[in-house]
């Protein structure tokens, strides 16, 4: 059975989500404390959302200090999956296991409902389950989850193939509608709205399900 580690940060809220939306799919699922040093055992990891540290000086900042984010980063270099959710795509970025950074949406509004996404790429561990041009619906529920970088930066990730999903309709001013992004192996993904939160049609859509199972298909090209 497949072992996902679901990283906890003091502030984390959507971590029983994650580890629920991983046991649903088949997955066990084990909730791993940020001071954590080791993540031996696991196949694959997830930094869900929610406020890690308070979000204190800006989302993501402590916790790229946590010691659990050393094994982390050991982690994603040996070619293991990491999905970063909401809050966690912002500690990885901080962390600088992805390029760009997630900050005020347009408006400075909060912004909790659902959206449109358009798989743009199926070249990750996230995405390797869908069809390119696939539309997805799935919420989103951030404040800071606008991205940017500079236009260098677009230029690698659009020519590396390495923006995953779009908005549709850009809820939050992100730069070139991007809602998730890739490193240049594909295997760490960081996306702000939460597939694990789509997962039936009785709360809205099972969308998340098409993301979730292809994060589960471990290959020995991902490890």
């Amino acid at each position: 059975m497949i072992k996902v580690g679901v990283v906890v940060f003091p502030g984390s809220n959507c971590e029983y989500d994650a580890a629920a939306a991983m046991v649903d799919l088949g997955a066990e699922a084990q909730l791993v404390w940020h001071s954590t040093k080791s993540l031996a055992g696991f196949d694959a990891i997830i930094l869900p959302g929610g406020f890690a540290h308070g979000d204190y000086l800006r989302p993501g900042a402590l916790a790229r200090f946590s010691p659990v984010m050393d094994a982390v980063g050991e982690f994603a270099r040996a070619g293991g999956p990491v999905l970063g959710i909401c809050n966690g795509f912002q500690v990885l970025t901080e962390a600088g296991l992805l390029p760009g950074a997630l900050q005020k949406n347009r408006g400075l509004t909060f912004l909790s409902h659902p959206t449109t996404l358009v798989v743009t790429s199926t070249k990750s561990v996230l995405t390797r389950g869908a069809t390119l041009g696939q539309e997805l619906v799935m919420p989103i529920n951030h404040f800071s989850g606008s991205y940017t970088c500079d236009d260098e930066t677009l230029a690698r990730l659009r020519d590396e193939d390495r923006v995953v999903l779009r908005y549709r309709d850009n809820p939050n001013g992100s730069k070139d509608d991007v809602a998730g992004v890739a490193n240049e192996a594909g295997n760490v993904v960081g996306i702000m709205p939460h597939p694990e939160r789509a997962m039936t049609t009785l709360l809205g859509s099972a969308d998340g399900r098409v993301l979730l199972e292809g994060f589960l298909m471990l290959t020995s090209a991902s490890r």
